[in-house]
């Protein structure tokens, strides 16, 4: 199956496990639901629960157990989106083409749909029946945790704030964007691979030199693309990282530098895969598709 088929398919099952908790009965406030529903089905890629499907599938997890863990990590990164939109942080009217959050239902409700998402992730986890031991549920639950929080994506967004009309160095942006982004893209690939019973440690290791890799390539080409790119095709007014003197990987290398560490990582990431004794095709793809997609 083509890889924009496969992520079409990582959607439509993560969105279908999302859509399934909102459908039910809550006892809560219509609004607070709606809110928080529009927060997390919003037209995303799905990339974090892909890698979660990807990997879980090439070490023989569980299906259901990736939909848990693919549903909840996408919690994650929409409640992030849906704060960082707000006027106190990037101040967005668009995301993907959609007005905001708090364009939607007002700042008040978008603070509490992001909050909301937030807890729903552990939630999911924790009420889950996964096929592997109670202890490695756990485990699960502290990986996310750390990748989510203030040694992770929420660490990350505040050297982001502080490096705001400020010089840093190459190291100091890598260092944020390994937080900001790359903790929670690393995130999904260890939970699929903590859903198997199949996984070693020198396969985990593989697979955080490539999650590595890919978390900065990702990063890089979503500079890339606020300089090349435009307001339609990105979903988001093009040139805001510009307009908010935000450090980027262009202002610092050059466009031409920026495409060229873009490539490095690629390379990086490949060899890691090549490491690892499984079918590793999918995540090959996966990394060609971030480094090369011209969306």
């Amino acid at each position: 199956m083509p890889l924009k088929e496969q992520i079409k398919q990582a959607q439509h099952d993560v969105e279908t496990t999302l859509n399934q908790y909102f459908k039910q009965p809550l006892d809560t406030d219509e609004t607070i639901k709606n809110a928080t529903h529009y927060g997390v089905l919003n037209g995303g890629k799905r990339i974090r629960p892909f890698l979660v499907y990807a990997t879980g599938k090439m070490l023989g997890a569980n299906k259901q157990d990736l939909d848990i863990l693919a549903a909840a990590i996408e919690c994650i990164h929409s409640y992030s989106l849906v704060h960082d939109d707000l006027p106190a942080m990037d101040d967005d009217d668009l995301r993907r083409g959609r007005p905001t959050c708090h364009i939607m239902y007002s700042e008040a409700q978008a603070i509490l749909a992001g909050d909301a998402l937030q807890t729903l992730a552990f939630e999911l986890i924790a009420n889950h029946q996964f096929k592997v031991p109670a202890q490695q549920q756990l485990k699960m639950i502290a990986v996310l945790a750390k990748a989510s929080g203030i040694e992770g994506m929420v660490g990350g967004q505040a050297l982001d704030i502080a490096a705001t009309d400020k010089v840093i160095s190459l190291s100091e942006l890598e260092r944020m964007h390994n937080l900001k982004t790359g903790a929670l893209l690393n995130c999904a690939i260890a939970l699929g691979a903590m859903c198997s019973i199949n996984t070693n440690e020198r396969t985990l290791q593989q697979l955080r030199i490539f999650g590595n890799a890919i978390g900065l390539a990702f990063q890089v080409q979503d500079d890339i693309l606020d300089v090349e790119g435009d307001t339609y095709t990105l979903g988001k007014p093009q040139g805001s990282d510009i307009a908010a003197n935000k450090a980027t990987y262009p202002a610092i290398l050059g466009l031409d530098g920026a495409k060229e560490k873009a490539q490095s990582l690629l390379n990086q990431a490949l060899n890691a895969l090549a490491e690892i004794d499984a079918d590793t095709r999918e995540l090959e793809n996966l990394a060609k598709y971030i480094v090369e997609r011209d969306y």
